[in-house]
């Protein structure tokens, strides 16, 4: 490519921004990204405010979030935090409430997991800035972001069906309410058992090596980079997964538990060893034999 090729001198400033941004996307796509989760934890703090106001017992941090101011949002978005905050049993059509399920769960995966993508999405951005300035063919970073969120969209529906599951079974309660007694204390035993399992360890160690697994993947095919992202995104499912699943004993709307789980993922995928998972899986056993002690 030519210096006369690099030239955008006669454009004006946007077009010259525009061209700037084409020429190498590593901060539109990281803007992106940032603006993406950002928003997702704007809806996501919003629900869990209306969810404290309407709340009859109080649970921790509901005297925090009634005190945040309450933002007036379309009716759309008030259609579907209410469809995430009904009764359980199910108060209306399953049809619709399904829908709005696996859209919560893909807004926590979103604002919980995606940080913790960063490393390899910004991997993938030095390679294919590599690539560009030798003159090479590379397929754009949001492509692979996009394969990747396409992975969590597909647990966000299975979370979703096991969330009715779980709450028919429980028969009580609003839906993102905390589930207790057995239901709770089952998916504290099984995330924590899982951090002490081969698999965890193995997914973890995928997720902490973006680079070699990128390198050796590498394509200028669209195709095979959204598949690249699938891949990494069933990677960190394998990683998180279980984790996921003390939203339930915790409330699905507990937003400083999805700040602290999305923190958690973030630390022990950029740390080495097994020492965080195991004290992680230690302190969610314990809490599970003490639930289940408190509702004997």
């Amino acid at each position: 490519m030519s210096s006369q090729e690099h030239d955008f001198s006669h454009l004006d400033r946007a077009g010259r921004a525009t061209a700037g941004v084409a020429r190498n996307p590593r901060f539109a796509v990281m803007l992106t990204i940032g603006i993406g989760i950002a928003f997702a934890w704007f809806l996501l703090g919003a629900m869990a405010i209306r969810g404290a106001e309407s709340r009859l017992v109080g649970a921790p941090g509901d005297t925090l979030l009634k005190n945040l101011p309450s933002l007036p949002l379309p009716d759309f978005l008030d259609r579907f935090f209410a469809l995430c905050l009904a009764p359980s049993p199910l108060a209306g059509p399953t049809g619709m409430q399904a829908p709005a399920l696996v859209l919560l769960w893909f807004l926590m995966a979103v604002a919980t997991m995606l940080p913790s993508a960063a490393p390899l999405i910004r991997t993938y951005c030095e390679i294919a800035d590599t690539a560009r300035i030798k003159g090479e063919p590379s397929v754009h970073p949001l492509v692979l972001v996009c394969g990747y969120l396409t992975t969590w969209l597909g647990a966000s529906v299975a979370f979703a069906v096991l969330t009715l599951a779980v709450y028919a079974f429980a028969n009580s309660g609003r839906m993102l309410d905390p589930a207790v007694g057995f239901a709770g204390a089952a998916t504290l035993i099984v995330a924590g058992f899982y951090q002490f399992s081969g698999l965890k360890q193995a997914c973890l160690d995928k997720c902490r090596n973006p680079f070699s697994i990128l390198f050796a993947n590498w394509s200028a095919k669209p195709g095979r980079i959204f598949r690249l992202g699938v891949e990494q995104g069933v990677w960190c499912l394998g990683c998180c997964w279980a984790l996921m699943l003390v939203m339930f004993a915790v409330g699905a709307m507990n937003v400083f538990w999805m700040a602290l789980i999305g923190l958690f993922t973030l630390i022990e995928k950029q740390t080495t060893g097994r020492v965080a998972s195991r004290v992680a899986g230690a302190i969610l056993l314990v809490w599970a034999a003490a639930l289940l002690l408190v509702s004997a």
